[in-house]
This record gives C-alpha cells, structure tokens and sequence, in this order.
C-alpha cells in the first residue's frame, strides 16, 4: 500500500479527524461523513453511550475520497496512532452497498469470539436484517482480515461490521422519514452494539 494517502486525505479542506480515549475497547468509523454516511455518527454515539474510546474521519460534502483501510496507518496520524496504542479490542463501523444485500449486516475482522457476541445482540435488536457472522459467508473483498487492516491493529484484534445504507438511515427506505436522527433501525441498531460492548470483557 503506498504510504501517503491518509496524509492526503487529512491534509484535504474539510476533512475532520475526532478520537476520543476512554475505555481500552475502541469504536472506529474513518471513511464517514459524505462517503459512507451514517458511520461516524453511529461510532461516536456507540463509544459515548459505553465509555469506548472512539476515532473517526469523515469527508466533507465536496468529497467522496474512498482510501482503502489499509492506507489508515498509525505512522500518518498521531491521533490514530494513540488511538491503536490505547486501545486493547475495537469495532470498526462501514457502510457499504450491494444489489440483494440491503438488509444484511457483515461481520468482520479477527476477533472472531466478539463478532460472534455481537451477532448475537444485533439478530435480537434487529430481527428484520441477516445477521452475518461466519467469514466463509462474507464476500472476501470485506471480511477485513488483513494484518494492516486497523480494525486488527489493536492486541486483541477486533470487528469490521459492514452496514447496508438502510440501518444507517439512509436510501428510499426512508424517503418517508420525516423524524429526527436516528431512525428507528439505526436507533435499535445502537442499541444492539452498546449492548454486546457492555459485555465485553
């Protein structure tokens, strides 16, 4: 991966980076904002409500700059690089989009015992979404095991949980929607990630 992309990225108008230290179980949205819209507001909500700490980047409404996970390193950022060094275990928020796949929900990464945890939480909380956490089940381009990947960083590795744009509130489904952030999806789906990460050692 050619070094420099999180740099450019950084270094783009607009482009914000927030992490927040708290508790060594970490929540990391960094492709939100105007690209995979929806995902920095769920980590931070998610990181708020169980003392996690949180990093996230998102892209401002001028930009829809895709730079793969790998390209997020901690040599490019001080603030993920404390973030990486903090933290013990961490949850990873994406978005993404596929033809039949907009109420399926992803569940990547190494840490395979809380992935597992919550997918429990999330096929309670979200009864209407396939709830996938097999990595054999998961197309390969977005299990998210790759050693760089951040999301595998931290000591005891963690979860790449890829979202469709329908629980992050987004798309026709809710052209309707004439309420306040979140919607009742996003909403249950907060509630199904808090829940698993409180019981996380």
């Amino acid at each position: 991966m050619a070094a420099g992309l999180l740099t450019e990225l950084l270094a783009h108008p607009g482009v914000e980076e927030r992490s927040s230290l708290r508790s060594t179980t970490g929540v990391m949205a960094y492709h939100g904002g105007n690209l995979e819209v929806g995902t920095d507001r769920i980590a931070e909500a998610v990181a708020e409500r169980t003392g996690a700490s949180s990093y996230v980047v998102t892209q401002p409404d001028s930009l829809r700059w895709h730079i793969p996970s790998k390209a997020f390193r901690p040599e490019e950022s001080a603030a993920l690089a404390r973030f990486v060094d903090h933290v013990e275990r961490v949850v990873t928020i994406h978005g993404f989009g596929r033809r039949s796949m907009f109420t399926t929900v992803l569940l990547g990464g190494r840490n395979r015992a809380l992935a597992a945890t919550i997918g429990a939480h999330l096929r309670a909380a979200l009864p209407g979404y396939e709830i996938i956490d097999e990595l054999d089940d998961i197309p390969a381009a977005l299990r998210g095991v790759h050693a760089d990947n951040p999301v595998n960083l931290p000591p005891e590795h963690g979860v790449q949980i890829e979202l469709p744009p329908r629980v992050r509130g987004n798309g026709p489904f809710w052209n309707g929607w004439d309420g306040a952030w979140p919607t009742p999806h996003t909403e249950d789906l907060i509630d199904g990630l808090c829940a698993a990460l409180d019981l996380s050692p």
